[in-house]
């Protein structure tokens, strides 16, 4: 009788350890500047047929404090681990907001990845701009826009004229509190992170990405698209956050 409840104890808790190193689940989706959460259609409906629970975030864009807190929000009704995905200005916000216990993993999507301390200016600036750059100085509100002119070359080179259009017009305002504020978590530092280097990437030098991510020690995946790889190239960047949540909870 001993031997036999010796192997149901064994056998349960061999049970519980596999259940703890399963896949992660839960996924939020953080879009950048220039930009909303609809964007992440594509990657939203691949991950969500392979049966994850993924809730894209609509964050206002007018602070790393309250685009934080918009991640938080939605972390707050999370039941389970979580991996969050960043793009952009999305990958600061992750990078604040991934302190949380619930946090199981990152993924930055040509995403700036910052230590603690660092802003996003200083590291938009640590290499040089890409002759096709289009972001403009903060307007007079303090805002800061993409040139309509250089918006399709800058942002979205490899979507159609009518697509980049489109999201030139509705562009979010992107306040320039968020990319001149210093980041007081690194949560890559105690979370496992993955990247992805949008080679042809026009508004953060790819540069400045491979250099973040060899920096942070990202497993790196490298997609030849443009600053919106998620949008072009939805299948392998979905492809790369599965791989993130199959492996994060191990």
């Amino acid at each position: 009788m001993k031997k036999i409840f010796m192997t149901l104890a064994l056998a349960v808790a061999s049970t519980l350890c596999a259940l703890a190193q399963g896949p992660v689940k839960n996924i939020i989706l953080v879009h950048g500047a220039f930009a909303d959460g609809s964007g992440w259609e594509g990657v939203y409906n691949i991950l969500t047929k392979q049966g994850y629970n993924v809730v894209v975030d609509q964050n206002p864009l007018s602070s790393l404090e309250d685009d934080v807190a918009s991640v938080n929000r939605i972390l707050d009704k999370m039941e389970g681990p979580v991996i969050l995905v960043g793009h952009s200005w999305g990958g600061a916000v992750i990078t604040q907001a991934g302190g949380s216990d619930k946090v199981a993993g990152l993924v930055y999507v040509a995403a700036f990845q910052p230590e603690v301390g660092e802003t996003v200016l200083q590291l938009a600036s640590s290499a040089p701009t890409l002759p096709e750059y289009g972001i403009l100085p903060p307007d007079a509100q303090g805002n800061i826009y993409i040139d309509k002119a250089k918006f399709h070359k800058a942002f979205c080179a490899d979507l159609p004229a009518a697509k980049a259009a489109f999201m030139c017009a509705s562009q979010g305002v992107w306040s320039a509190k968020g990319p001149t504020t210093p980041l007081t978590v690194a949560a890559w530092k105690t979370k496992p992170s993955w990247a992805i280097v949008a080679t042809g990437d026009k508004c953060i030098n790819p540069v400045i990405e491979r250099t973040m991510y060899r920096r942070s020690g990202a497993s790196t995946t490298e997609i030849n698209g443009s600053h919106v790889v998620f949008i072009s190239h939805p299948a392998e960047v979905a492809k790369v956050i599965a791989d993130a949540a199959m492996h994060a909870g191990k």
